[in-house]
Protein backbone atom coordinates (compact mmCIF):
# COMPACT_ATOMS: atom_id res chain seq x y z
CA UNK A 1 0.00 0.00 0.00
CA UNK A 2 1.49 3.27 -0.82
CA UNK A 3 -0.39 6.62 -0.38
CA UNK A 4 0.04 8.85 -3.19
CA UNK A 5 -0.21 13.09 -3.15
CA UNK A 6 0.10 15.86 -5.31
CA UNK A 7 -0.37 19.63 -5.08
CA UNK A 8 -3.08 20.72 -7.95
CA UNK A 9 -5.40 22.86 -7.17
CA UNK A 10 -6.64 24.53 -10.77
CA UNK A 11 -7.47 21.07 -11.95
CA UNK A 12 -11.16 19.44 -11.63
CA UNK A 13 -9.58 15.87 -12.29
CA UNK A 14 -6.30 14.25 -11.32
CA UNK A 15 -5.04 10.70 -11.57
CA UNK A 16 -2.35 8.50 -10.28
CA UNK A 17 -0.82 6.39 -12.89
CA UNK A 18 0.75 3.24 -11.53
CA UNK A 19 2.68 0.87 -13.54
CA UNK A 20 0.23 1.46 -16.46
CA UNK A 21 -3.01 1.80 -14.31
CA UNK A 22 -4.78 4.86 -13.90
CA UNK A 23 -6.44 5.54 -10.74
CA UNK A 24 -8.57 8.58 -9.40
CA UNK A 25 -7.75 10.76 -6.76
CA UNK A 26 -9.48 12.36 -4.41
CA UNK A 27 -9.60 16.41 -3.67
CA UNK A 28 -8.78 17.51 -0.85
CA UNK A 29 -7.96 20.67 1.49
CA UNK A 30 -5.71 23.56 0.05
CA UNK A 31 -5.75 21.93 -3.14
CA UNK A 32 -3.96 18.67 -2.40
CA UNK A 33 -5.08 15.14 -4.11
CA UNK A 34 -4.97 11.96 -2.87
CA UNK A 35 -5.02 8.19 -3.58
CA UNK A 36 -4.02 5.11 -1.76
CA UNK A 37 -2.74 2.36 -3.86
CA UNK A 38 -2.77 -1.26 -2.64
CA UNK A 39 -0.30 -2.78 -4.77
CA UNK A 40 2.01 -0.04 -5.49
CA UNK A 41 5.54 -0.56 -3.21
CA UNK A 42 8.98 0.43 -3.49
CA UNK A 43 10.22 0.46 -7.20
CA UNK A 44 7.09 1.02 -8.55
CA UNK A 45 6.78 3.41 -11.52
CA UNK A 46 4.09 6.04 -11.20
CA UNK A 47 3.35 9.56 -12.82
CA UNK A 48 -0.09 11.81 -12.35
CA UNK A 49 -2.51 12.86 -15.05
CA UNK A 50 -4.24 16.14 -14.45
CA UNK A 51 -7.30 17.16 -16.14
CA UNK A 52 -8.10 14.76 -19.16
CA UNK A 53 -4.53 15.07 -20.65
CA UNK A 54 -3.06 11.66 -20.61
CA UNK A 55 0.62 12.96 -21.10
CA UNK A 56 2.05 11.28 -17.86
CA UNK A 57 3.95 13.66 -15.14
CA UNK A 58 6.49 12.98 -12.77
CA UNK A 59 5.90 13.48 -9.51
CA UNK A 60 6.81 17.28 -8.47
CA UNK A 61 8.10 15.84 -5.38
CA UNK A 62 9.83 12.83 -6.48
CA UNK A 63 12.49 11.07 -4.67
CA UNK A 64 13.43 8.83 -7.34
CA UNK A 65 13.51 9.35 -10.72
CA UNK A 66 15.75 6.72 -12.53
CA UNK A 67 14.96 7.00 -16.21
CA UNK A 68 15.36 11.04 -16.13
CA UNK A 69 13.32 13.86 -14.99
CA UNK A 70 11.05 13.27 -18.23
CA UNK A 71 10.10 9.19 -16.63
CA UNK A 72 7.91 8.23 -14.21
CA UNK A 73 8.59 8.58 -10.68
CA UNK A 74 9.30 5.31 -8.77
CA UNK A 75 7.94 4.78 -5.31
CA UNK A 76 11.23 5.18 -2.24
CA UNK A 77 11.55 3.90 0.96
CA UNK A 78 13.41 6.46 2.70
CA UNK A 79 13.53 3.81 6.00
CA UNK A 80 15.06 1.00 3.96
CA UNK A 81 18.70 2.77 3.92
CA UNK A 82 21.18 1.31 6.64
CA UNK A 83 22.93 4.00 8.16
CA UNK A 84 25.98 3.37 10.78
CA UNK A 85 26.37 7.16 11.47
CA UNK A 86 23.75 7.35 14.69
CA UNK A 87 26.64 8.10 16.92
CA UNK A 88 27.69 11.31 14.62
CA UNK A 89 26.62 14.37 16.66
CA UNK A 90 27.28 16.72 13.48
CA UNK A 91 29.44 19.91 13.03
CA UNK A 92 29.11 23.31 13.80
CA UNK A 93 29.82 25.95 11.11
CA UNK A 94 31.82 28.10 13.51
CA UNK A 95 35.60 26.71 13.56
CA UNK A 96 35.59 24.66 10.34
CA UNK A 97 37.39 24.55 6.85
CA UNK A 98 34.79 23.70 4.47
CA UNK A 99 36.13 22.31 1.06
CA UNK A 100 33.98 22.93 -2.39
CA UNK A 101 33.45 19.82 -4.59
CA UNK A 102 31.54 18.65 -7.41
CA UNK A 103 30.65 15.08 -7.75
CA UNK A 104 31.13 14.89 -11.28
CA UNK A 105 34.52 16.45 -11.93
CA UNK A 106 36.18 15.44 -8.55
CA UNK A 107 36.65 11.81 -9.58
CA UNK A 108 37.53 10.28 -13.01
CA UNK A 109 34.42 8.35 -12.65
CA UNK A 110 32.35 11.02 -11.36
CA UNK A 111 30.32 9.23 -8.69
CA UNK A 112 29.21 9.08 -4.94
CA UNK A 113 31.10 5.70 -5.04
CA UNK A 114 33.99 7.18 -6.24
CA UNK A 115 34.29 10.15 -4.00
CA UNK A 116 34.05 8.47 -1.24
CA UNK A 117 37.92 6.87 -2.17
CA UNK A 118 38.99 10.11 -1.71
CA UNK A 119 37.89 10.94 1.69
CA UNK A 120 40.90 10.31 3.18
CA UNK A 121 42.80 12.51 1.26
CA UNK A 122 40.37 15.35 2.27
CA UNK A 123 40.01 14.27 6.48
CA UNK A 124 44.46 14.24 5.79
CA UNK A 125 43.92 17.92 5.03
CA UNK A 126 42.08 18.85 7.33
CA UNK A 127 38.59 19.72 6.28
CA UNK A 128 35.80 19.90 8.34
CA UNK A 129 32.90 19.80 5.98
CA UNK A 130 32.50 19.41 2.44
CA UNK A 131 29.77 21.52 0.30
CA UNK A 132 28.70 19.80 -2.58
CA UNK A 133 27.35 21.31 -5.67
CA UNK A 134 23.54 20.61 -6.62
CA UNK A 135 22.91 16.85 -6.73
CA UNK A 136 18.97 16.88 -7.71
CA UNK A 137 17.70 15.76 -11.10
CA UNK A 138 18.69 17.49 -13.67
CA UNK A 139 18.30 16.56 -17.99
CA UNK A 140 21.02 15.52 -19.74
CA UNK A 141 24.31 13.43 -18.62
CA UNK A 142 26.47 16.27 -17.37
CA UNK A 143 26.25 19.49 -15.22
CA UNK A 144 27.07 21.86 -13.20
CA UNK A 145 23.82 21.27 -11.16
CA UNK A 146 22.23 24.71 -10.97
CA UNK A 147 19.41 23.69 -14.21
CA UNK A 148 17.78 21.07 -11.84
CA UNK A 149 14.38 20.33 -12.17
CA UNK A 150 13.79 17.53 -9.39
CA UNK A 151 14.53 19.26 -6.55
CA UNK A 152 14.05 16.24 -4.31
CA UNK A 153 15.19 13.98 -6.78
CA UNK A 154 19.04 12.95 -6.87
CA UNK A 155 20.74 12.53 -10.11
CA UNK A 156 21.15 9.36 -11.61
CA UNK A 157 24.46 11.15 -12.87
CA UNK A 158 26.06 10.16 -9.68
CA UNK A 159 24.27 7.12 -8.68
CA UNK A 160 20.82 8.23 -7.06
CA UNK A 161 19.47 8.70 -3.78
CA UNK A 162 21.10 5.74 -2.16
CA UNK A 163 24.44 6.06 -3.22
CA UNK A 164 24.34 9.79 -1.26
CA UNK A 165 23.26 8.47 1.81
CA UNK A 166 26.43 6.12 1.00
CA UNK A 167 28.70 9.35 0.68
CA UNK A 168 27.13 11.32 3.25
CA UNK A 169 27.09 8.00 5.76
CA UNK A 170 31.06 7.62 4.45
CA UNK A 171 31.61 11.28 5.01
CA UNK A 172 30.46 11.24 9.32
CA UNK A 173 33.21 8.01 9.48
CA UNK A 174 35.65 10.25 8.36
CA UNK A 175 34.55 12.84 11.02
CA UNK A 176 33.63 15.14 7.67
CA UNK A 177 30.26 17.19 7.83
CA UNK A 178 28.01 17.51 4.50
CA UNK A 179 26.76 20.86 3.38
CA UNK A 180 24.05 20.77 -0.04
CA UNK A 181 24.47 23.35 -2.15
CA UNK A 182 20.16 23.87 -3.29
CA UNK A 183 18.94 25.99 -5.75
CA UNK A 184 15.62 27.32 -4.88
CA UNK A 185 15.98 30.87 -7.12
CA UNK A 186 14.87 29.05 -10.25
CA UNK A 187 14.09 25.94 -12.24
CA UNK A 188 15.96 24.43 -15.45
CA UNK A 189 15.03 24.91 -18.86
CA UNK A 190 14.13 21.51 -19.16
CA UNK A 191 11.94 19.44 -17.64
CA UNK A 192 10.25 21.61 -15.41
CA UNK A 193 6.57 20.67 -15.07
CA UNK A 194 5.47 22.15 -12.25
CA UNK A 195 3.39 25.16 -14.16
CA UNK A 196 1.04 22.80 -14.99
CA UNK A 197 0.52 21.44 -11.50
CA UNK A 198 -0.33 24.97 -10.50
CA UNK A 199 0.66 28.44 -9.59
CA UNK A 200 4.36 27.97 -8.68
CA UNK A 201 5.87 30.50 -10.94
CA UNK A 202 5.61 33.99 -10.45
CA UNK A 203 7.68 35.95 -13.22
CA UNK A 204 11.23 34.94 -13.96
CA UNK A 205 14.77 36.38 -12.89
CA UNK A 206 17.82 35.80 -15.51
CA UNK A 207 18.09 31.96 -14.61
CA UNK A 208 14.68 30.69 -15.25
CA UNK A 209 11.38 31.22 -13.83
CA UNK A 210 11.15 31.67 -10.09
CA UNK A 211 8.79 30.80 -7.56
CA UNK A 212 5.62 32.31 -6.66
CA UNK A 213 6.43 32.83 -2.83
CA UNK A 214 4.20 35.96 -1.75
CA UNK A 215 1.19 35.53 -4.47
CA UNK A 216 -2.36 33.94 -4.60
CA UNK A 217 -1.71 30.04 -3.86
CA UNK A 218 1.74 30.65 -2.61
CA UNK A 219 1.42 28.59 0.91
CA UNK A 220 2.33 25.54 -0.55
CA UNK A 221 4.76 26.90 -2.99
CA UNK A 222 6.66 28.42 0.27
CA UNK A 223 6.18 24.62 1.45
CA UNK A 224 7.79 23.24 -1.30
CA UNK A 225 11.09 24.67 -0.96
CA UNK A 226 11.12 24.44 3.22
CA UNK A 227 10.38 20.99 2.76
CA UNK A 228 12.79 20.00 0.45
CA UNK A 229 15.24 21.76 2.66
CA UNK A 230 13.98 19.82 5.29
CA UNK A 231 14.52 16.62 3.56
CA UNK A 232 17.95 16.69 3.04
CA UNK A 233 18.83 17.79 6.48
CA UNK A 234 16.44 15.38 8.05
CA UNK A 235 16.13 11.79 5.63
CA UNK A 236 19.95 11.98 3.72
CA UNK A 237 21.62 13.39 7.27
CA UNK A 238 23.27 16.15 5.53
CA UNK A 239 24.53 19.02 8.03
CA UNK A 240 24.07 22.21 6.42
CA UNK A 241 22.81 23.59 3.27
CA UNK A 242 24.12 26.53 0.75
CA UNK A 243 20.87 28.21 -0.60
CA UNK A 244 21.80 29.16 -3.79
CA UNK A 245 21.90 33.46 -5.12
CA UNK A 246 19.10 34.19 -2.51
CA UNK A 247 19.33 37.57 -3.75
CA UNK A 248 16.92 36.01 -6.44
CA UNK A 249 14.17 34.90 -4.59
CA UNK A 250 11.56 37.48 -4.20
CA UNK A 251 9.08 37.66 -1.43
CA UNK A 252 7.31 40.38 0.16
CA UNK A 253 5.78 38.74 2.87
CA UNK A 254 6.23 40.22 6.10
CA UNK A 255 7.97 36.72 6.98
CA UNK A 256 10.70 36.04 4.38
CA UNK A 257 11.33 32.85 3.13
CA UNK A 258 14.61 32.70 4.52
CA UNK A 259 13.49 33.19 7.68
CA UNK A 260 10.61 30.99 7.75
CA UNK A 261 13.61 28.16 7.07
CA UNK A 262 15.65 29.46 9.44
CA UNK A 263 12.55 28.75 12.13
CA UNK A 264 12.04 25.13 11.35
CA UNK A 265 15.89 24.35 10.80
CA UNK A 266 16.28 25.34 13.99
CA UNK A 267 13.27 23.27 15.26
CA UNK A 268 14.69 20.03 13.17
CA UNK A 269 18.11 20.94 14.61
CA UNK A 270 16.51 20.49 18.26
CA UNK A 271 14.66 17.41 17.64
CA UNK A 272 17.83 15.41 15.93
CA UNK A 273 20.61 16.46 18.33
CA UNK A 274 22.92 17.87 15.75
CA UNK A 275 23.95 21.82 14.37
CA UNK A 276 21.97 22.43 11.35
CA UNK A 277 23.14 25.08 9.42
CA UNK A 278 21.93 27.64 6.59
CA UNK A 279 24.96 29.52 4.50
CA UNK A 280 23.49 32.23 2.02
CA UNK A 281 25.17 32.72 -1.36
CA UNK A 282 23.56 36.43 -1.20
CA UNK A 283 24.98 39.86 -3.56
CA UNK A 284 22.87 42.14 -1.34
CA UNK A 285 25.93 42.35 1.39
CA UNK A 286 22.83 42.81 3.76
CA UNK A 287 24.03 41.93 7.35
CA UNK A 288 20.33 41.09 8.30
CA UNK A 289 20.36 37.88 6.23
CA UNK A 290 23.26 36.50 8.86
CA UNK A 291 22.18 38.77 11.99
CA UNK A 292 20.17 36.71 14.52
CA UNK A 293 16.63 36.60 14.53
CA UNK A 294 16.26 37.81 17.98
CA UNK A 295 18.28 41.23 16.74
CA UNK A 296 15.94 41.37 13.71
CA UNK A 297 17.77 39.60 11.46
CA UNK A 298 16.76 36.44 9.43
CA UNK A 299 18.80 34.13 11.65
CA UNK A 300 20.93 32.26 8.76
CA UNK A 301 24.59 30.88 9.84
CA UNK A 302 26.07 32.21 7.73
CA UNK A 303 26.70 33.65 4.13
CA UNK A 304 29.33 33.32 1.45
CA UNK A 305 31.53 36.72 0.80
CA UNK A 306 32.67 37.68 -2.06
CA UNK A 307 34.14 40.96 -1.17
CA UNK A 308 37.07 39.23 0.54
CA UNK A 309 36.85 37.15 -2.68
CA UNK A 310 37.37 40.33 -4.76
CA UNK A 311 39.47 41.79 -2.98
CA UNK A 312 42.27 39.03 -2.58
CA UNK A 313 41.64 38.04 -5.84
CA UNK A 314 42.56 41.82 -7.54
CA UNK A 315 45.62 42.17 -4.98
CA UNK A 316 47.46 39.16 -6.47
CA UNK A 317 46.25 38.85 -10.03
CA UNK A 318 46.00 42.81 -10.43
CA UNK A 319 42.96 42.31 -12.96
CA UNK A 320 40.59 44.97 -12.53
CA UNK A 321 37.84 44.41 -15.04
CA UNK A 322 34.20 44.22 -14.74
CA UNK A 323 33.00 43.94 -11.08
CA UNK A 324 36.23 44.02 -9.81
CA UNK A 325 37.30 47.67 -10.38
CA UNK A 326 36.33 48.74 -7.02
CA UNK A 327 38.19 46.07 -5.53
CA UNK A 328 41.24 46.96 -7.56
CA UNK A 329 41.21 50.80 -6.67
CA UNK A 330 40.75 49.74 -3.54
CA UNK A 331 44.27 47.82 -3.23
CA UNK A 332 46.09 46.62 -0.27
CA UNK A 333 43.94 49.32 1.74
CA UNK A 334 40.77 47.85 0.65
CA UNK A 335 42.54 44.34 1.98
CA UNK A 336 42.91 46.10 4.79
CA UNK A 337 39.05 47.06 5.41
CA UNK A 338 37.50 43.89 3.98
CA UNK A 339 39.61 41.70 6.74
CA UNK A 340 37.87 43.69 9.28
CA UNK A 341 34.89 44.92 8.36
CA UNK A 342 33.71 41.76 5.81
CA UNK A 343 31.93 44.39 3.04
CA UNK A 344 33.81 46.67 1.00
CA UNK A 345 30.56 48.00 -0.01
CA UNK A 346 28.45 49.04 3.12
CA UNK A 347 26.73 51.70 1.51
CA UNK A 348 29.07 53.15 -0.43
CA UNK A 349 29.38 53.52 -4.12
CA UNK A 350 29.44 50.53 -6.78
CA UNK A 351 31.09 51.83 -10.07
CA UNK A 352 29.52 48.19 -11.36
CA UNK A 353 26.05 48.58 -10.79
CA UNK A 354 26.08 52.61 -10.70
CA UNK A 355 24.55 52.70 -7.59
CA UNK A 356 25.26 52.53 -3.29
CA UNK A 357 25.20 49.56 -2.66
CA UNK A 358 25.04 47.38 0.87
CA UNK A 359 25.41 48.00 4.65
CA UNK A 360 28.08 47.88 7.17
CA UNK A 361 28.64 44.97 9.61
CA UNK A 362 28.12 45.48 13.47
CA UNK A 363 30.91 43.75 13.94
CA UNK A 364 30.64 43.87 17.56
CA UNK A 365 27.99 41.90 17.50
CA UNK A 366 28.58 39.75 14.25
CA UNK A 367 31.25 37.55 14.26
CA UNK A 368 33.35 36.62 11.71
CA UNK A 369 33.10 33.41 11.30
CA UNK A 370 29.14 34.00 9.28
CA UNK A 371 31.23 34.70 6.57
CA UNK A 372 32.47 32.64 4.19
CA UNK A 373 36.19 33.54 2.81
CA UNK A 374 38.03 31.49 -0.31
CA UNK A 375 40.41 32.38 -2.60
CA UNK A 376 38.37 30.58 -5.53
CA UNK A 377 35.24 28.49 -5.58
CA UNK A 378 32.84 27.21 -8.95
CA UNK A 379 31.65 30.48 -9.90
CA UNK A 380 34.56 32.42 -9.48
CA UNK A 381 36.44 29.90 -11.92
CA UNK A 382 33.83 28.53 -13.87
CA UNK A 383 32.51 31.85 -14.67
CA UNK A 384 35.68 32.89 -16.32
CA UNK A 385 35.65 32.55 -19.88
CA UNK A 386 38.50 29.62 -20.14
CA UNK A 387 37.50 28.28 -16.51
CA UNK A 388 41.09 29.14 -15.31
CA UNK A 389 42.21 28.87 -12.17
CA UNK A 390 44.14 30.56 -10.27
CA UNK A 391 47.05 28.22 -11.06
CA UNK A 392 47.39 30.08 -14.57
CA UNK A 393 48.52 33.55 -13.71
CA UNK A 394 49.83 33.49 -9.91
CA UNK A 395 53.27 31.94 -8.58
CA UNK A 396 53.47 28.41 -6.23
CA UNK A 397 54.54 31.38 -3.68
CA UNK A 398 51.18 33.72 -4.00
CA UNK A 399 49.01 30.68 -4.21
CA UNK A 400 50.56 30.02 -0.63
CA UNK A 401 50.21 33.78 0.08
CA UNK A 402 46.62 33.26 -0.40
CA UNK A 403 46.12 30.72 0.98
CA UNK A 404 47.81 31.67 4.25
CA UNK A 405 45.24 34.74 4.20
CA UNK A 406 42.11 33.03 3.91
CA UNK A 407 43.44 30.37 6.18
CA UNK A 408 44.80 32.65 8.92
CA UNK A 409 41.69 34.81 8.53
CA UNK A 410 38.83 35.59 11.18
CA UNK A 411 36.18 34.31 8.53
CA UNK A 412 35.13 30.36 7.92
CA UNK A 413 37.36 29.55 4.95
CA UNK A 414 36.87 27.25 2.24
CA UNK A 415 38.76 25.59 -0.44
CA UNK A 416 37.65 24.57 -3.78
CA UNK A 417 38.67 21.21 -4.99
CA UNK A 418 42.12 20.57 -5.60
CA UNK A 419 42.92 24.41 -4.57
CA UNK A 420 44.90 23.13 -1.89
CA UNK A 421 47.55 21.83 -3.95
CA UNK A 422 47.59 23.84 -7.08
CA UNK A 423 45.66 22.09 -9.28
CA UNK A 424 46.48 22.96 -13.45
CA UNK A 425 42.90 21.76 -14.45
CA UNK A 426 40.28 24.08 -15.82
CA UNK A 427 36.53 24.18 -14.24
CA UNK A 428 34.80 25.46 -17.27
CA UNK A 429 31.11 25.70 -17.23
CA UNK A 430 29.39 22.70 -19.01
CA UNK A 431 26.30 20.92 -19.32
CA UNK A 432 24.57 19.02 -22.13
CA UNK A 433 20.75 19.25 -22.63
CA UNK A 434 19.18 16.57 -24.91
CA UNK A 435 17.38 19.30 -27.09
CA UNK A 436 19.63 21.09 -29.57
CA UNK A 437 18.12 24.42 -29.94
CA UNK A 438 18.67 24.36 -26.09
CA UNK A 439 22.13 23.28 -26.84
CA UNK A 440 22.79 26.29 -29.10
CA UNK A 441 20.67 28.65 -26.78
CA UNK A 442 23.22 27.92 -24.08
CA UNK A 443 26.25 28.42 -26.03
CA UNK A 444 25.43 31.80 -27.56
CA UNK A 445 24.12 33.14 -24.03
CA UNK A 446 27.45 32.02 -22.48
CA UNK A 447 29.40 33.82 -24.68
CA UNK A 448 27.49 37.03 -24.27
CA UNK A 449 27.52 36.97 -20.79
CA UNK A 450 31.17 36.57 -21.02
CA UNK A 451 31.66 39.35 -22.91
CA UNK A 452 29.36 41.60 -20.54
CA UNK A 453 32.34 40.94 -18.12
CA UNK A 454 35.08 41.74 -19.89
CA UNK A 455 36.47 38.57 -21.71
CA UNK A 456 34.57 39.65 -25.20
CA UNK A 457 38.17 38.56 -27.06
CA UNK A 458 38.25 34.95 -25.25
CA UNK A 459 37.74 31.66 -27.37
CA UNK A 460 34.80 30.35 -24.77
CA UNK A 461 35.02 26.55 -24.47
CA UNK A 462 31.82 24.82 -25.76
CA UNK A 463 29.85 24.34 -22.84
CA UNK A 464 27.91 21.47 -24.61
CA UNK A 465 31.12 19.49 -25.69
CA UNK A 466 32.05 16.20 -23.70
CA UNK A 467 35.53 17.63 -23.48
CA UNK A 468 34.45 20.84 -21.48
CA UNK A 469 33.46 18.41 -19.01
CA UNK A 470 36.23 16.14 -19.45
CA UNK A 471 38.78 19.00 -19.33
CA UNK A 472 37.67 19.90 -15.91
CA UNK A 473 38.00 16.57 -14.19
CA UNK A 474 40.81 16.95 -11.60
CA UNK A 475 44.12 15.18 -12.28
CA UNK A 476 44.63 13.17 -8.97
CA UNK A 477 48.31 12.06 -10.19
CA UNK A 478 49.24 16.10 -9.18
CA UNK A 479 49.39 15.78 -5.67
CA UNK A 480 52.91 13.87 -5.63
CA UNK A 481 54.26 16.12 -8.24
CA UNK A 482 56.27 19.26 -7.42
CA UNK A 483 55.08 21.76 -6.76
CA UNK A 484 52.13 21.00 -5.72
CA UNK A 485 53.36 18.57 -2.79
CA UNK A 486 54.32 21.21 -1.40
CA UNK A 487 51.65 23.64 -1.91
CA UNK A 488 49.35 20.44 -0.64
CA UNK A 489 51.83 20.27 2.74
CA UNK A 490 51.57 24.25 3.48
CA UNK A 491 47.98 23.80 3.06
CA UNK A 492 47.87 21.09 5.88
CA UNK A 493 50.10 22.89 8.10
CA UNK A 494 47.88 26.11 7.71
CA UNK A 495 44.84 24.02 8.46
CA UNK A 496 46.87 22.09 11.62
CA UNK A 497 47.53 25.90 12.93
CA UNK A 498 44.03 27.59 12.87
CA UNK A 499 42.86 23.88 14.75
CA UNK A 500 45.74 24.25 17.37
CA UNK A 501 45.46 27.73 18.02
CA UNK A 502 42.70 29.76 18.67
CA UNK A 503 43.75 32.89 18.01
CA UNK A 504 43.54 32.12 14.45
CA UNK A 505 39.84 30.90 14.72
CA UNK A 506 38.61 33.53 16.86
CA UNK A 507 36.08 35.23 14.90
CA UNK A 508 35.47 38.44 16.20
CA UNK A 509 36.44 41.00 13.69
CA UNK A 510 37.03 44.13 15.81
CA UNK A 511 40.00 42.41 17.73
CA UNK A 512 41.63 41.57 14.30
CA UNK A 513 43.76 44.34 13.15
CA UNK A 514 46.11 44.38 9.58
CA UNK A 515 49.12 46.07 8.79
CA UNK A 516 49.43 46.74 4.65
CA UNK A 517 52.29 48.70 2.46
CA UNK A 518 51.31 49.52 -0.88
CA UNK A 519 54.41 49.89 -2.35
CA UNK A 520 56.57 47.19 -0.75
CA UNK A 521 53.28 44.90 -1.83
CA UNK A 522 52.90 43.50 2.21
CA UNK A 523 50.47 42.50 4.38
CA UNK A 524 50.31 41.26 8.51
CA UNK A 525 47.05 40.31 10.30
CA UNK A 526 47.47 40.92 13.75
CA UNK A 527 45.58 37.87 15.60
CA UNK A 528 46.41 38.03 19.40
CA UNK A 529 50.13 37.46 19.43
CA UNK A 530 50.42 35.47 16.40
CA UNK A 531 51.07 37.58 12.76
CA UNK A 532 50.33 36.26 9.50
CA UNK A 533 52.98 37.75 7.79
CA UNK A 534 52.75 38.27 3.46
CA UNK A 535 55.22 39.14 0.99
CA UNK A 536 53.20 39.56 -2.19
CA UNK A 537 56.09 41.44 -3.74
CA UNK A 538 58.79 41.00 -6.10
CA UNK A 539 61.75 42.05 -3.67
CA UNK A 540 62.37 40.93 -0.20
CA UNK A 541 61.07 42.41 2.37
CA UNK A 542 61.64 43.33 6.03
CA UNK A 543 58.55 43.69 8.23
CA UNK A 544 58.14 44.53 11.88
CA UNK A 545 56.25 42.71 14.15
CA UNK A 546 55.32 45.12 16.47
CA UNK A 547 57.25 43.09 19.45
CA UNK A 548 59.66 40.42 19.97
CA UNK A 549 59.22 37.16 17.70
CA UNK A 550 59.72 34.01 19.55
CA UNK A 551 59.53 31.52 17.06
CA UNK A 552 58.21 31.22 13.22
CA UNK A 553 55.54 28.74 13.39
CA UNK A 554 54.92 27.79 9.62
CA UNK A 555 56.95 29.35 6.25
CA UNK A 556 56.94 29.21 3.03
CA UNK A 557 60.11 30.06 2.48
CA UNK A 558 63.00 30.51 4.97
CA UNK A 559 63.17 33.38 6.87
CA UNK A 560 65.31 35.62 8.46
CA UNK A 561 65.08 38.24 11.30
CA UNK A 562 66.30 40.04 13.94
CA UNK A 563 64.16 40.48 17.69
CA UNK A 564 61.12 42.24 16.44
CA UNK A 565 61.78 42.33 12.94
CA UNK A 566 61.59 39.88 9.96
CA UNK A 567 62.79 40.15 6.31
CA UNK A 568 60.77 37.65 3.82
CA UNK A 569 61.71 36.14 0.65
CA UNK A 570 59.77 37.72 -2.65
CA UNK A 571 56.11 36.19 -2.60
CA UNK A 572 56.29 34.44 0.73
CA UNK A 573 54.41 34.34 3.99
CA UNK A 574 55.52 33.35 7.45
CA UNK A 575 53.07 32.72 10.90
CA UNK A 576 54.85 34.36 13.59
CA UNK A 577 54.49 33.70 17.38
CA UNK A 578 55.50 36.89 19.28
CA UNK A 579 57.15 36.43 23.00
Amino acid sequence: MTDFAVWAPQHDRVRVLVDGTPHEMTAGAAGWWRAAVPDAAPGTAYAFLLGEDEEPLPDPRSRWQPTGVHGASRVYDDTAFFWTDQHWTGRQLPGSVLYELHIGTFTPEGTFDAAIARLDHLAGLGVDMVEVLPVNAVDGPRNWGYDGVGWYAVTENYGGPDAFKRFVDACHAHGIGVALDVVHNHLGPSGAYLDRFGPYFAGSNIWGPSLNLDGAHSDQVRRYAIDNALMWLRDFHVDALRLDAVHALRDSRATHLLEQMAVEVEALSTHVGRPLSLIAESDLNDPRLITAREAGGYGLHAQWADDIHHTLHTVLTGESQGYYADFAAAGLTGLAHVFTRAFLHEGTWSSFRQRSHGAPVDTHRVPGHRFLAYLQNHDQIGNRATGDRLTQSLSPGLLACGAALVLGSPFTPMLFMGEEWGARTPWQFFSHFPDEALREAVRTGRTAEFAEHGWGDAEVPDPNAESTFLDSKLDWDEPAQEPHATLLRLHRELIALRRAWPQLSDPWLDEVEVGVDDVARTVVLHRGELRVACNLGSEPATLHMQGPVERILLASEQVEGEESAITLRPESFAVVLLA
